[in-house]
């Protein structure tokens, strides 16, 4: 296991629920130290659940980069000296023989409860996340300027489109509709290859969030939220030269 995997089981240790020790040693049995998931996302879509969950199955990377390379890469600073923020892709490829090992997995979610969990707060845009997730403008996105000029200032479409559209990539993508995930834990769990360990599910948690500016906002994300609309519950974004397989 990684040491980036392993901070992360240490830390649900301690924040789920007090049942959690009783949980780690079922997943004892299911935990496969050659296995590894990359869970990618713009954040605000369930990401941290989910690596949580694969957790017990894998070591677990959370990325937050907008950029998939064509040639699957390591994380941060993994087999790396590069300077990258750890939840990136750095430029060292991983061997064309090892690729099996890896799944990523794209969640994602229909923009507008993004924006007021993620991005936009009282006091102004959310900076920190903004820059992680590789926004323009260093981060410094207000909702009122998206509003104002009527654009995807925060590039969210741009961010779905370059997990979602085939290109020339040496691995496939797993597209996840976090809106029907916890429906479909079952479903997930066949076409990733996992155990289906009911004890094992995580549990969905919700802050309850006002929704503001919900027409304007449709109408900025209308091409967005139809193509999310579109998409199956879970989709295999395969590279160019194969055809993408809709799961389900």
């Amino acid at each position: 296991m990684s040491r980036f995997s392993l901070q992360l089981f240490n830390y649900g240790k301690q924040t789920v629920a007090p049942y959690q020790e009783k949980r780690d040693v079922v997943a004892q049995n299911y935990f496969n130290k050659d296995m590894n998931y990359l869970v990618c996302s713009y954040g605000g879509s369930g990401s941290t659940a989910l690596l949580n969950y694969l957790s017990f199955f894998g070591n677990v990377y959370h990325v937050h980069d907008r950029h998939p390379p064509n040639k699957l890469s390591h994380i941060g600073k993994e087999n790396s000296k590069e300077d990258v923020y750890n939840e990136w892709f750095n430029s060292t490829t991983i061997p064309e023989d090892k690729i099996k090992n890896y799944k990523v997995i794209f969640i994602y979610r229909n923009p507008l409860p993004v924006i007021f969990s993620r991005f936009a707060q009282a006091a102004g845009p959310n900076i920190p996340h903004l820059q992680h997730i590789m926004c323009q403008n260093n981060g410094d996105i207000n909702l009122f300027d998206v509003l104002k000029t009527g654009r995807d200032l925060y590039g969210v479409t741009e961010f779905f489109n370059n997990y979602t559209v085939p290109t020339n990539r040496n691995y496939g993508i797993y597209a996840v509709k976090y809106e029907m995930f916890w429906d479909n834990i079952p479903t997930f769990n066949r076409v990733l290859g996992i155990p289906d360990v009911k004890s094992l599910y995580p549990v969905r948690q919700e802050k309850p969030r006002r929704l503001q500016f919900v027409r304007e906002l449709t109408y900025i994300y209308s091409s967005l939220i139809n193509k999310m609309n579109s998409m199956r519950f879970i989709e295999l974004i395969r590279p160019t030269e194969t055809e993408n397989e809709m799961v389900i």
